[in-house]
């Protein structure tokens, strides 16, 4: 059974969940600009994507990142606005109307209430959205999630590299010989563990100073104690003491 997610505690999500910071500030667009225009083919357009890229601060896709490899932006160049629009329309918090994409009542209500909206699409976001739909293969690992995030309550406590995790999660070791298996399975749970919790807000990402290619660090957040009652907390209570 999936680890029940909700808020049980006070944590500044503003400062913590990318995802949920995106989706009020989406929705105080479009409310303030009376809707979110629309291409023809229904993405959001350059507009707000320009405006969305500066507003968001989004880890590893701020304004500066984004512009080293494009001129323009249009949404398929920032990738977390697809979780955004999706998520939005998907509880009915944007409804299309005249080529826009316009703030429902709920939509302005959930957007100054960031627990309730916490509430309401984590879950479903984390356990059930497909966060690679770009992919021909689709993967079974939305079936773990129980085991991934008690590993990670452990291993996130003091940092773990994605490589670490796999370790512990498969007893794989990474060696300078290719490894399809290795890279193949590193690759998913990059895309569909641990990208989807920083970008929930319940790990953060640490690559300071570090090179393209390198890995970096996973932390837990606070809205992670904040947010989760897991299995393995005794044990972490416990190596906190010791």
């Amino acid at each position: 059974m999936d680890p029940m997610i909700s808020l049980h505690s006070d944590t500044d999500l503003a400062e913590h969940s990318p995802l949920i910071r995106g989706m009020a500030l989406s929705l105080c667009y479009a409310h303030d600009n009376q809707g979110i225009g629309l291409t023809q083919s229904g993405a959001f357009n350059r507009k707000f994507v320009t405006w969305a890229a500066g507003a968001f601060n989004w880890p590893e896709y701020t304004v500066k990142e984004l512009y080293v490899v494009n001129k323009v932006l249009n949404e398929q160049d920032m990738p977390p606005l697809w979780p955004i629009h999706a998520l939005l329309k998907h509880f009915k918090l944007l409804r299309r109307s005249k080529g826009l994409l316009k703030a429902t009542k709920a939509g302005v209500s959930l957007a100054e209430r960031p627990r309730d909206l916490f509430d309401l699409v984590a879950p479903v976001y984390l356990y059930r959205f497909n966060h690679t739909p770009y992919l021909e293969r689709t993967d079974t690992l939305h079936h773990f999630w129980h085991v991934f995030l008690n590993v990670l309550n452990l291993e996130a406590e003091a940092g773990c590299s994605l490589s670490n995790l796999l370790n512990v999660l498969y007893g794989w070791e990474e060696t300078d010989k290719y490894d399809p298996d290795f890279n193949d399975r590193k690759y998913m749970i990059r895309l569909n563990v641990l990208r989807p919790l920083c970008w929930l807000g319940l790990l953060r990402h640490d690559r300071n100073g570090l090179g393209l290619f390198e890995e970096g660090t996973y932390y837990k957040t606070p809205l992670w104690q904040a947010s989760l009652r897991l299995e393995s907390d005794p044990e972490v209570g416990s190596r906190r003491l010791s």
